[in-house]
């Protein structure tokens, strides 16, 4: 009898000690630029391997219907931060900067006792152009948003890439996917030998143009065009790099608690072939689901400890949900109105319904998903709406709303309500002060900010942005 107790106490200390670390995980979110759907090895590719990511399916949760916030960068990010739709957060485009008013992901994990550091790409600032690093006087710069850690360029980078340690301009050699990896696991191993639990965003420049591999990772496909070959060289390395960073985490002992999450922040690119965007109608900066379905995979295994593949609608609004409810953080955290929701449930068992549609609006463009339909104007001004029954035709062939006119309306009333909620968040009623403050300052290229004019020259003949810096400076 005394052994039963003893051994129930020693199970129920047990499960205790789990529940404490599932709710302190480290955390690391990873995204590619300008990845499609379909450019993948466990989506049998035709030519492009990726045996890393393929490892995370095979370890973890595989999401078949993941979305983008928006079918380009910078909108995609502010959802990731914010976990509200890109035009709530006066991120309306690329280059659009993110409001100081908004609250973010990585501020309620620093304030919850995480470590926090950014890695890459940031595009949040406001600064359009080839990727420079952020300078140090920089008023969006990742740390203002809560990163205590930052190695960061304005847009997109790659080979011997620039970047900015929290203001200080590095050069590096070799893969920016590399690189940025390597430097982000120098930051996660300082916080295991603090002890301190971690969030870490690893934000590739990859595979975006300009695009420039090594010969090596760019062997397997000299058979295609050179755009292509180097495109897809740039993507063997990435997936290297997430190979790198697995055996780090599992090297470091962590991996078990740790909850990495991959995906794309937007569809895939035309004139690439083979096909980026797996078959699916259009790709980036549209919103058919070439521009805004995306690859995806969350790998925890004290959790996810059946690996399966899930064909529950989800989306980049549902990250910052997500890692509140999996941390214990208050709503409040959060700022109201929430596009997104938590995908917690949907760790431990497949969930049928998602209760909350998932709404996109992207330079007057729109889309509303709800489970097996999609909702699509290509102009929000004139009204004319197209409905898919995304479930079962994903390609979007067919209009099928005379099929479904109560499907149709009851979907054009959802949206066009929520869009009236968005304008409301434009305005800045979100916000205590009931206004955006200071007034959102428009895009400009980087090459006109004060601090950049000692370096256009020494810059101008750098591979990444030689040709556009050439026509500023010529202007």
């Amino acid at each position: 009898m005394a052994t039963t107790i003893k051994t129930l106490l020693l199970t129920c200390l047990m499960s205790m000690t789990l529940s404490a670390d599932e709710s302190r995980p480290n955390i690391v979110l990873v995204m590619a630029d300008d990845m499609g759907w379909g450019q993948t090895g466990y989506y049998n590719h035709p030519v492009l391997k990726t045996p890393n990511l393929d490892a995370m399916v095979a370890n973890g949760l595989r999401f078949d219907r993941f979305y983008a916030g928006a079918p380009n960068c910078s909108p995609t990010r502010a959802t990731v931060m914010t976990g509200r739709s890109n035009d709530r957060t006066g991120v309306h485009n690329h280059g659009y900067p993110l409001r100081l008013q908004e609250r973010t992901v990585a501020q309620a994990l620093r304030d919850a006792g995480y470590a926090t550091g950014h890695f890459g790409k940031w595009h949040l600032n406001g600064l359009r152009g080839p990727g420079a690093p952020i300078l140090a006087s920089d008023a969006r710069h990742p740390g203002v948003f809560g990163f205590d850690e930052w190695l960061s360029v304005t847009n997109f980078f790659d080979r011997n890439p620039l970047l900015s340690h929290r203001g200080e301009f590095i050069e590096f050699e070799g893969d920016s996917s590399d690189i940025i990896v390597s430097q982000a696991l120098e930051f996660i191993r300082r916080q295991v030998d603090a002890q301190q639990p971690s969030f870490t965003v690893i934000w590739y420049g990859s595979p975006h143009s300009p695009w420039i591999a090594s010969d090596e990772d760019g062997s397997p496909f000299t058979d295609l065009d050179e755009h292509s070959k180097q495109h897809y060289g740039e993507l063997v390395a990435m997936d290297r790099s997430i190979g790198t960073l697995r055996q780090a985490l599992r090297d470091l002992g962590i991996a078990d608690n740790t909850l990495v999450w991959f995906n794309s922040d937007n569809g895939g690119l035309p004139k690439i072939t083979p096909d980026t965007v797996g078959g699916l109608r259009g790709f980036k900066n549209t919103v058919y689901e070439g521009g805004l379905r995306v690859p995806a995979i969350i790998e925890w295994p004290t959790v996810i400890t059946q690996p399966r593949v899930t064909e529950f609608p989800a989306v980049t609004m549902d990250i910052f949900p997500t890692l509140t409810d999996i941390t214990g953080l208050p709503d409040n955290v959060m700022l109201q109105p929430q596009d997104g929701l938590s995908l917690r449930p949907l760790f431990r068992e497949e969930l049928n319904h998602r209760e909350k549609p998932i709404p996109f609006r992207h330079t007057n463009r729109a889309a509303l998903i709800d489970n097996e339909f999609k909702l699509l104007t290509l102009d929000v001004n004139k009204g004319k709406y197209e409905l898919f029954h995304i479930s079962d035709a994903p390609r979007e062939t067919t209009d099928v709303s005379d099929k479904y006119p109560e499907v149709t309306v009851k979907l054009r009333s959802a949206f066009e309500a929520w869009a009236g909620s968005i304008e409301n968040s434009i305005a800045g009623m979100d916000y205590p002060e009931g206004t955006a403050t200071p007034p959102d300052p428009a895009p400009r290229d980087w090459s006109e900010v004060t601090g950049y004019q000692p370096y256009l020259d020494e810059w101008k003949n750098r591979p990444e942005f030689s040709s556009w810096l050439t026509r500023q400076l010529d202007q």
